[in-house]
């Protein structure tokens, strides 16, 4: 089995005979949400549906399919007694109408991934593009200095930019901003461009309590005022880990950028 799993586009270039299984129903408390799928192949598998018995189950089934040894094209798995739910998995032979919709689907949820805008490629920026880039976000990294973003290791979509601040007012609303540049003067302006708009899910900055003080008294200088840094994250990844290693820091900015998305869709 391939554990070290490539693209889906890769998988299915790879593999000629492949079964989709998908989630296509939950009662009570299922580790995968309606719309989860895997990919199975007579020995190798991309993705997961839940893992543990209900994902063995449905591996074996999807395989009796393709062994021509029967499968069922619905399968109703019970879930453990504590819950009293059941998932409901589907069967799909991936020809190439199959293959098609699924391009198409992934294609889609491609498009309507919330944006993260990390404003420098230093040590943080670089470990935060590292920490997001296997989760589902589009992250996009800006840098003043073309040295730090050859040092880029995740693929994402970067941009060189002498003024990062101006690029604030292009980002698409519910995206993210995170500002971890090399200099003060261009984390305060990108944060006050930022703060200045009020539908971004996220706005943080790396620094201290002294830093946050200076930025306040930047922001009764220049508009909008320091009420706007209200909707300000300093620190990023906050205090609670007591680490400042480029990955503590990352790891915690993520689990915020997370549950900053996560709020802003049960807002609707």
């Amino acid at each position: 089995m391939n554990f070290l799993q490539d693209s889906l586009e890769g998988f299915l270039a790879r593999e000629h005979r492949v079964v989709i299984v998908e989630v296509a129903a939950v009662t009570g408390s299922a580790p995968r949400d309606e719309g989860a799928f895997m990919l199975v192949a007579p020995t190798d598998i991309h993705g997961t549906v839940g893992g543990g018995a209900l994902e063995h189950e449905a591996i074996e089934n999807a395989r009796k399919m393709l062994g021509d040894a029967g499968g069922e094209a619905r399968l109703a798995i019970p879930l453990s007694p504590d819950n009293g739910g059941e998932v409901e998995l589907s069967f799909t032979f991936a020809d190439e109408a199959a293959r098609k919709a699924l391009t198409e689907r992934l294609a889609e949820e491609e498009r309507q991934k919330p944006q993260v805008w990390i404003f420098g490629a230093g040590h943080i920026g670089r470990a935060l593009a590292d920490a997001l880039t296997p989760l589902p976000l589009k992250v996009f990294v800006v840098e003043a200095r073309e040295s730090e973003l050859d040092l880029l290791t995740s693929e994402v979509h970067h941009r060189l930019e002498t003024l990062p601040a101006t690029l604030v007012a292009d980002i698409p609303a519910g995206a993210a901003v995170v500002i971890v540049t090399h200099d003060h003067a261009f984390d305060f302006r990108i944060g006050r461009a930022a703060l200045m708009r009020t539908d971004l899910a996220y706005v943080g900055m790396i620094g201290s309590a002294a830093k946050r003080a200076a930025f306040l008294r930047y922001l009764d200088a220049e508009g909008p005022g320091r009420a706007a840094a209200d909707r300000l994250v300093l620190p990023i990844g906050g205090t609670a880990a007591g680490d400042k290693r480029p990955e503590v820091i990352a790891a915690m900015t993520a689990a915020e950028l997370l549950l900053a998305f996560a709020a802003r869709r049960q807002k609707g």
